[in-house]
C-alpha cells in the first residue's frame, strides 16, 4: 500500500502558492501595455533588488540559466531599460545596471504586486498579515546557511 500523502503538506502548500501568485502576476504583466514579458519583469525586479550585480550572479539569485537570463537583458538592454557594463574588478564580467527609462516599467510592476498582495491577504487583519510574513522570513532564514 501506497504511503498517504497530505494534499495540504508545508512543501505542496507553499509550491502552489508560488505557482498560484506567479500565474496572477504574469497574467497581469502580459495584460499592462508595459511592453515587457513576464520574465523581463522579474529581471528588472532582481535588478531593482539587488543593485548592479554580475550577470552569472543574477542569473543565481533567479534561478536562471545563464542563456534564459542572457536572452531577457538582451531583450531590455534594446528596449534601454538596463545596461551591461565591464566589472570594474574582472572586464570579462558584465555587471547589469537599470536606467532612469526603467523606472516607469518598474512602478507597474511593483503596482502590479501590491495588488496580488492585497488579493492574497484576502481578509486577514493587518497583524496576521503581518506575523505571516515575518514566520515566512524565519522559514526562508533556516535555509539561508546551506
Amino acid at each position: 500500500m501506497a504511503p498517504r500523502v497530505d494534499p495540504d503538506g508545508f512543501s505542496f502548500l507553499i509550491t502552489d502558492l508560488a505557482r498560484l501568485i506567479r500565474l496572477d502576476i504574469d497574467r497581469r504583466i502580459e495584460a499592462s501595455g508595459i511592453g515587457v514579458t513576464p520574465g523581463e519583469a522579474r529581471t528588472l525586479v532582481y535588478v531593482a533588488r539587488y543593485g548592479e550585480e554580475r550577470q552569472n550572479v543574477l542569473a543565481d539569485r533567479m534561478g536562471l540559466e545563464a542563456m534564459t537570463l542572457s536572452s531577457y537583458l538582451d531583450r531590455l538592454e534594446r528596449q534601454g531599460l538596463v545596461q551591461r557594463i565591464s566589472d570594474p574588478s574582472d572586464r570579462r564580467a558584465k555587471l547589469v545596471r537599470l536606467t532612469p527609462a526603467a523606472q516607469i516599467a518598474l512602478e507597474t510592476i511593483l503596482r502590479i504586486g501590491q495588488e496580488v498582495r492585497l488579493r492574497a491577504r484576502g481578509e486577514m487583519n493587518e497583524e496576521q498579515w503581518h506575523l505571516l510574513h515575518e514566520q515566512l522570513k524565519t522559514i526562508r532564514d533556516n535555509f539561508s546557511g546551506d
